[in-house]
């Protein structure tokens, strides 16, 4: 879906992004993650053209973004920042239809894909004739992203898009995020500075630093397969909540007792085992079940979950 070719963007001397590629896949969730500098932001505007690459080129849906209008190019590209991007003398519905009057939607149209959206990100209507200092940051967030969304666009660019938020917050909009089928429908780039963000939302990681790509891969692949020692440093602090985020139900499926009885709550197998451990601390189960395809359904009590775990970890580090 998007393809960056050797792409370059030099500020003066200052290489911002020193000659990187990557692909991403139709609705793919890509995280460019690094620390402040490292060149993610500035690959991120390049893919809508607010930076123009100094060298390479970009490509959406086999198209090379170089030959399209930048204006025709976003309008087709949702775009959410840190700090929400609203106009703050516009009310909630008035930034949310931006895009679609540009697009010269009528307002029954606007007004009635707004009101979806807005029930999907847990919004009252009542919000729409509010300015955006009238908010929470949260909520903020969400008019944010239904602005993003309303035109449905089917790439999606995220800057440090819950990196203002509190931790609570943080956490429930993550929720409400994986869950949000508006979400699984796009293909995302993210950008973000926080470890634990990049693993419990992407599909892949770009590790960046110093404008370039150090890995690429899925998260498991940047645990247990770290292509140097920048890698590994990189996620030493944090690695064992890593684990639990980057090794899903399916992954240790083989290493669960094949037993099955009635348990208080069910899981898909691609939850991960973080989401896992939160079902028997919050639902106070014993048991949970987990289902996988149509009818493989599994019953596993926590001291069960933990032994396949730390036998899945054991055998990547030896592979």
């Amino acid at each position: 879906m998007i393809k960056a070719d050797n792409i370059s963007k030099h500020f003066g001397k200052v290489k911002a992004v020193d000659n990187i590629s990557f692909e991403v896949k139709e609705q793919e969730n890509l995280i460019l993650l690094g620390t402040s500098g490292c060149g993610k932001t500035t690959t991120l505007k390049m893919i809508n053209r607010l930076i123009d690459p100094a060298s390479g080129n970009i490509f959406i849906n086999g198209k090379n973004i170089a030959d399209e209008q930048p204006e025709i190019l976003r309008r087709g590209i949702g775009y959410v920042l840190q700090n929400n991007g609203l106009f703050p003398h516009y009310t909630v519905a008035e930034n949310i239809a931006i895009v679609p009057n540009l697009l010269k939607w009528d307002k029954k149209k606007i007004a009635g894909r707004t009101a979806e959206l807005l029930e999907k990100l847990h919004l009252s209507t009542d919000y729409l004739h509010v300015y955006p200092n009238e908010l929470s940051g949260g909520q903020q967030q969400r008019v944010g992203l239904a602005r993003a969304l309303v035109s449905d666009p089917p790439v999606l660019l995220m800057d440090e898009p819950f990196g203002a938020l509190d931790n609570v917050t943080r956490a429930n909009i993550h929720k409400e995020f994986k869950a949000l089928d508006e979400l699984k429908r796009k293909t995302i780039i993210m950008v973000t500075h926080d470890v634990q963000e990049a693993f419990e939302l992407g599909n892949r990681i770009c590790l960046m630093d110093k404008g370039k790509i150090i890995q690429s891969g899925t998260p498991a692949d940047l645990l247990f397969k770290p292509a140097d020692k920048f890698v590994e440093t990189f996620l030493k602090d944090q690695r064992l909540q890593l684990e639990f985020k980057a090794i899903r139900l399916t992954d240790i499926w083989e290493l669960l007792p094949d037993q099955h009885t009635k348990g208080n709550s069910t899981l898909s197998a691609d939850t991960d085992v973080w989401t896992a451990l939160e079902n028997f601390k919050f639902v106070n189960a014993e048991t949970i079940n987990i289902s996988k395809g149509h009818n493989q359904v599994k019953t596993i009590g926590f001291e069960q979950l933990m032994a396949a775990f730390n036998q899945y970890k054991n055998k990547q580090r030896h592979e």
